[in-house]
């Protein structure tokens, strides 16, 4: 079974719904996820917010979150993912936000670094994966696979805690 199908079905069994806040991935989580039968039942609205204002305009980040932590961030990548699951109204919001390349790159924040936040009912935590110069298409399929396998373990059984480090 795919990675898209296993996320639907145990988002299904939990009566989760997912929202997506996308940046350097331009939407292909959400895209993926769609190609599986009973998406609709778990996923009601996404974003991709590609420009800074867009992420403080849609999602409520912060421009002094932008400021002091740079667009890609695990503190920009928190904050999307909450503002994704409350605007959405969803259990599950996921942000992405990175350096899919070719250019961009930085000594700090070089090209293929990616910051994840995932908010599950209302519990955040963030990732930072580099991925490195792979290709930018590769970088955005790598998040994409990254995502769904990280909330197939988060959202494990339901007698544990799901939010884990």
């Amino acid at each position: 079974m795919a990675l898209e199908e296993c996320l639907v079905d145990k988002l299904i069994e939990k009566n989760f719904k997912i929202s997506f806040a996308e940046s350097c991935t331009g939407g292909l989580c959400c895209g993926n996820l769609v190609n599986v039968t009973n998406a609709s039942k778990v996923l009601d609205v996404s974003f991709v917010t590609y420009a800074n204002e867009a992420k403080m305009e849609f999602l409520g980040v912060k421009a002094d979150t932008i400021l002091s932590n740079g667009v890609v961030s695990e503190e920009v990548a928190y904050e999307m993912a909450q503002g994704v699951s409350s605007v959405a109204k969803s259990q599950v919001g996921v942000g992405i936000t990175g350096v899919a390349g070719p250019g961009g790159g930085t000594d700090k924040k070089p090209v293929g670094m990616v910051c994840f936040g995932f908010c599950i009912n209302g519990e955040t935590i963030t990732f930072t994966k580099q991925f490195g110069e792979i290709g930018r298409n590769q970088v955005r399929k790598s998040s994409v696979e990254f995502v769904y396998n990280k909330l197939i373990e988060l959202l494990g059984d339901s007698d544990e805690k799901i939010i884990q480090k």
